[in-house]
């Protein structure tokens, strides 16, 4: 019995245990009121709180993102799992909740198996298989724990399904690269480009990205320009291919005693380009402007000459062109 009880009688005793009935009950209540009331402005925005395959509107999105940022900031490890489950009954379509729950649950310790399991729910219930970026996060994710088998099979599985996704491809080749070296990684980029179902637009996309691998990633220049100078042949109307070999000329280093042999290398490409391949204007116009750029920041002496001349051939008719919208992310470091 409660010490402060002792020595009374039951109807005062009665009176004192209801009184501390009723503050429980009371603090019980304005409580749950004070957290209500802080999520009520989310709560009110929530017009569809059951799942449907038409999309979301944005406002929906929105109050969604903001409801979990406060909750987030709140920092209660189950009322964040239980809008999380609920925002995903909602909007279970969307890559982006998903990624963004196995973040936030791979930052609490000791969560593993429970973001292999939103992975899992993800990847092989949910998002289609056309948004395949939440199964390569599955992947890497696999791959961090030591389980570098799956991360494989994950990329080959969406191969599967979306042949020649070159992103995929590209994930696949440098996983080979990190736990089986240089040569089972460019055995992947050989295997995809013999592969007879892909198209020739992705196949000197991906020749491009075997150069890059030599280039950028193994420092071997020499075997890169070989990549790119004996299949040159079959991709003259690939513009992936002819960009990125351009800018591969374009961005080994110089001296004052290669500037020469430098100069004709790029030039050389350029007059491919120009004369041999079959891209679009646009394309040429664009590598033409990098060439004139070049020609201005480290041509030989008669490099004005030669911009000027290669000027009057481009912009005699000027147009504006703004390029493919993958040409930063094919030749950048």
């Amino acid at each position: 019995m409660d010490p402060m009880l002792s020595g009374r009688g039951d109807a005062e005793m009665d009176r004192e245990l209801r009184t501390r009935i009723d503050n429980y009950h009371l603090e019980i209540f304005n409580r749950t009121q004070t957290e209500t009331t802080k999520r009520w402005t989310y709560e009110q925005e929530i017009k569809r709180p059951y799942f449907h395959v038409t999309d979301l509107d944005d406002a929906q999105l929105t109050n969604w993102r903001k409801y979990l940022d406060f909750e987030e900031s709140e920092g209660d490890y189950q009322r964040v799992v239980f809008l999380y489950e609920r925002c995903l009954v909602t909007a279970a379509l969307y890559d982006e909740f998903w990624l963004r729950y196995s973040r936030w649950m791979l930052a609490q310790p000791g969560k593993e198996e429970e973001v292999r399991n939103i992975y899992q729910r993800a990847s092989c219930l949910y998002v289609a298989i056309a948004e395949p970026l939440v199964r390569h996060q599955y992947a890497l994710f696999e791959e961090m724990t030591g389980r570098v088998d799956v991360a494989r099979a994950i990329y080959e599985a969406i191969l599967i399904n979306m042949p020649g996704h070159i992103d995929t491809i590209i994930m696949l080749a440098t996983l080979q690269l990190r736990h089986s070296g240089l040569e089972a990684a460019i055995a992947t980029y050989k295997e995809q480009i013999e592969s007879p179902s892909l198209d020739t637009q992705t196949k000197g996309a991906l020749v491009s990205e075997w150069a890059r691998l030599l280039w950028k990633i193994e420092d071997l220049p020499e075997e890169a320009r070989q990549v790119y100078q004996k299949n040159q042949h079959w991709y003259l109307d690939v513009e992936r291919f002819w960009i990125n070999y351009f800018m591969f000329e374009l961005e080994q280093p110089t001296n004052s005693k290669t500037r020469s042999a430098h100069h004709a290398r790029v030039k050389g490409v350029l007059d491919q380009v120009r004369q041999k391949s079959r891209i679009s204007a646009q394309a040429v116009h664009l590598i033409s402007d990098h060439y004139m750029n070049y020609l201005l920041e480290r041509g030989i002496p008669n490099a004005a000459k030669e911009r000027l001349l290669l000027d009057k051939e481009i912009n005699g008719n000027a147009f504006g062109m703004d390029g493919p919208k993958w040409l930063k992310r094919s030749y950048e470091a």
